[in-house]
């Protein structure tokens, strides 16, 4: 029987190409019907997939799910807050749980796969040199995006315990990159000067958009129940990263860097969430045996690979159109 698949935060840039995914796989991944949802039109073309404006923090996402027989729901509206905090929590962790709600009132959903994120380890100085999937953040998500995303996966275990008939898939990414997706690293990579903390030297990782989506995916069309981290193998360093693209680092203070980087890039013309000042002092990165061995994924692009295809679409900085080595 072909899977009726609500896509949830569809007018996201990640969430739009993802849906549109699911819709032209089609039939070839046992897929009938592709539902997205949102509070706001998409910029992007959907092609077959059917968009319902309506908003996850209300029962109308319940009704969403009954009248379309939904049987497989992929959560992927959970995003950094761009404009002030509230509305960032609102979305993200009431949105989850009236989702979630929803999803327990139907009989006939089966599947939920969460399109969650590596901020659930936060960042700091006491961190492993690999995140697994058992392991637990150290600090730094006492607030903020990963503080909200660590309570979305505590509502979603809490779910999987009412409900153990659902097949649940919690998918840990980091920050895919590349020149169509809206994320934080890919804006802060952007700018012509990269603020800095002095004394810091954080590694990244990334995930290719291709090996994202195919996770997705195979999620949707497989059953593959746990949590799995995806990030490219390997790291890269922030003075690398800076050095590839030919743009120079901006090294301020520790103490007040998240406001002073968020008003330099703000003068720029960009901005970044307040989050990502931890990210870019303390780094992160995770273990992704569990994707290999257990969900039965071999990702194909590295983090470096994945950096340098971003950074071929990016115009050299002003190091580089001075002659300097990247």
């Amino acid at each position: 029987m072909s899977r009726v698949v609500l896509v949830t935060g569809v007018a996201g840039s990640f969430a739009s190409v993802a849906a549109r995914r699911l819709a032209e796989l089609g039939e070839d991944a046992g897929i009938g019907k592709v539902v997205g949802i949102d509070t706001i039109l998409p910029d992007a073309d959907l092609g077959g997939v059917k968009f319902v404006r309506a908003d996850i923090r209300t029962p109308v996402v319940g009704k969403v799910i009954a009248v379309e027989d939904v049987d497989t729901v992929v959560h992927l509206d959970l995003n950094p807050p761009q404009r002030g905090r509230g509305s960032g929590k609102e979305l993200n962790v009431i949105g989850t749980m009236q989702l979630l709600a929803a999803c327990q009132r139907s009989a006939q959903v089966g599947k939920l796969v969460l399109g969650s994120s590596t901020a659930v380890y936060g960042s700091s100085s006491r961190d492993p040199a690999l995140f697994t999937e058992s392991g637990l953040a150290r600090s730094g998500v006492r607030s903020g995006f990963p503080k909200d995303i660590v309570e979305v996966e505590s509502y979603v275990r809490g779910f999987a315990r009412r409900r153990q008939d659902v097949i649940i898939t919690t998918i840990r990414s980091a920050q895919v990159l590349h020149p169509d997706i809206d994320t934080p690293l890919r804006n802060y990579f952007k700018n012509p000067v990269l603020p800095s903390v002095v004394g810091f030297d954080p590694r990244l990782q990334f995930l290719a958009l291709d090996d994202a989506l195919e996770i997705l995916v195979q999620a949707v069309a497989n059953d593959r129940p746990g949590t799995f981290n995806a990030a490219g193998d390997g790291i890269v360093l922030l003075s690398q990263a800076a050095r590839r693209l030919g743009r120079p680092l901006l090294p301020l203070p520790p103490i007040g860097f998240a406001g002073a980087a968020r008003r330099f890039i703000r003068a720029m013309g960009s901005d970044i969430p307040p989050d990502l000042h931890r990210l870019l002092t303390y780094g992160r990165a995770v273990d992704t045996s569990a994707l290999r061995d257990i969900f039965g994924y071999e990702l194909t692009r590295t983090s470096e690979q994945t950096f340098d295809d971003f950074r071929r679409s990016l115009r050299p900085g002003i190091l580089s159109a001075l002659g300097g080595r990247a």
